[in-house]
């Protein structure tokens, strides 16, 4: 169904704010119920256009990136790396689909803390696990990471194979005893390079080749007549009556604000962005707040400690196009002073000379020469939860006040990879730790529990202060963990779903 242009005059059962992965995989597993639901999506559909594929544009120009502001814990006004189209942030994502291993769901010890664990234990998310691999198509294989947790199935699709430079890099890592293992990727490759011979992260996907949000999830729930889109409307909202039910969204499209109410409401707008529409819905009777009566909502907000790291042998060129095919987790468990976990290792989309050039100093000249040469990797490490890291309100505006921790486990990994990479016949290699004000991965600011006092929603998503008021984005990850989190997005949202389905629609 297309998006209509004006606010649906039908009352719908369900209202979901976002359509990221969270919302758009809720949507794509509730639409068969028959449900009259209404998705409200603050930016439009990305349509094909020549900056698609243009580093200038998306490096030099942030042709894509929002037109805000938030603040930083300083007061600094800083433009957030979130981006606001149907399908979300995952429409410009490295479709990176990773599990979440074993060992993140109890209390790990790092070298920064140890984390608290969740409510939850794998075996309970495990078959969503399986479904969201499905629903998104997940290329890869099984058996060379030594900590894969248990798969009730296989891959669907086998991964996407390495061009020659990344074979290469795999047999160089093996021989220094590491264990490469396929990188688990929603991609449709073939697709994607029909696009044009491209590189991948940051670059919008417009033709399909991204298993998106959009893509794998929200077209599907589409297809069905009870399903509704609605663009260009931001919720800037809640409102919540004398007994607590959430009774409406305000939103605001074209300008003009209205409410729109529905029986069951569900946030997926992203953790800073759903942290703040809960903020920002104070009123008499919830001061500081909706679903908010643990003092908990904006806080524990955790963003991966991150570092791009590219390897070069001068004798050596990289003509490799898709590079993204491997990762490595040797270090994900262990590799501390004292065995504590360090991080996990993957590939970028290969850095080209012009991408290079417009997020560095180097000359283009030079720029073009170690891009053409260089193996380019991901290193990223665990943030673990803080109540002072946290998403705040001043005058309307948002404040992202980030605290990373446990950032000397991050420089043991990123010191580990080069040693390994040297040794592995790599002898420049140079990194750049992320800027920490680019909230990739953020989550948390809503996070689960068992207990209303220490947490904001149930391991269901569902508010302990709200009865209809579900939250099915990274808000309630516990842990950032030290992978992508995508997935485990994916696999909650349709354990919510069928919570939703069970409970909710049988009264």
């Amino acid at each position: 169904m297309n998006a209509p242009d004006t606010i649906p005059d039908v009352v719908p059962d369900i209202i979901i704010v976002g359509s990221g992965m969270g919302g758009a995989t809720l949507a794509a597993a509730l639409s068969p119920s028959g449900r009259r639901i209404l998705i409200i999506e603050k930016g439009e559909r990305l349509t094909p256009s020549a900056a698609d594929r243009d580093p200038e544009e998306i490096f030099g120009r942030a042709r894509f990136r929002p037109k805000e502001t938030w603040l930083d814990g300083e007061g600094r006004p800083f433009n957030p790396g979130n981006y606001y189209y149907v399908g979300g942030n995952s429409k410009f994502y490295g479709a990176v689909l990773i599990r979440y291993r074993l060992e993140d769901f109890s209390p790990l010890r790092h070298m920064g803390g140890t984390t608290p664990g969740w409510p939850i234990g794998y075996d309970d998310l495990e078959p969503f696990y399986q479904e969201a691999e499905t629903l998104f198509q997940v290329r890869g294989a099984l058996g060379d990471d030594p900590t894969e947790p248990s798969h009730s199935g296989q891959y669907a699709y086998l991964p996407v194979p390495d061009e020659p430079a990344i074979a290469d890099l795999r047999r160089r890592l093996g021989r220094v005893g590491l264990h490469p293992a396929s990188l688990p990727l929603g991609v449709d490759i073939e697709r994607w390079l029909a696009g044009g011979r491209t590189t991948w992260d940051a670059f919008p996907d417009t033709c399909g080749g991204k298993m998106d949000a959009e893509t794998a999830c929200l077209s599907k729930a589409l297809q069905h007549p009870n399903v509704t889109l609605l663009t260009g409307c931001e919720a800037r909202r809640l409102l919540a009556s004398e007994d607590g039910r959430i009774t409406g969204v305000e939103v605001e499209a074209g300008g003009e604000r209205e409410v729109i109410t529905a029986p069951l409401v569900v946030l997926a707008a992203g953790a800073v962005r759903s942290a703040a529409l809960l903020l920002a819905s104070a009123d008499s009777r919830h001061p500081n707040g909706l679903a908010n009566s643990s003092d908990q909502v904006g806080r524990n907000f955790m963003n991966h400690n991150c570092s791009a790291v590219l390897a070069l042998n001068p004798l050596r060129r990289n003509p490799s196009v898709y590079q993204k095919t491997l990762l490595v987790n040797d270090f994900y468990l262990t590799g501390g002073p004292h065995g504590e976990p360090l991080g996990n290792i993957q590939l970028l989309g290969k850095i080209t000379g012009p991408i290079l050039a417009a997020s560095s100093p180097l000359p283009r000249r030079l720029a073009h020469w170690i891009a053409a040469r260089s193996i380019d990797l991901y290193a990223m490490s665990e943030d673990l939860p803080n109540p002072e890291s946290r998403v705040s309100l001043k005058d309307g505006q948002i404040v992202l006040d980030w605290k990373r921790s446990n950032w000397e486990a991050h420089l043991a990994l990123v010191a580990r990879l080069k040693a390994l990479l040297r040794k592995a016949g790599y002898p420049v290699v140079l990194s750049r730790a992320f800027d920490r004000r680019t909230p990739s991965h953020q989550c948390g600011t809503a996070r689960m529990g068992a207990d209303p006092r220490t947490s904001v929603v149930d391991s269901y998503g569902r508010s302990h202060d709200h009865g209809n008021l579900f939250v099915v984005d990274a808000s309630v990850l516990p842990t950032s963990a030290a992978v992508n989190p995508a997935l485990t997005i994916a696999a909650l949202a349709l354990r919510a779903a069928r919570h939703i389905t069970k409970t909710e629609f049988q009264q």
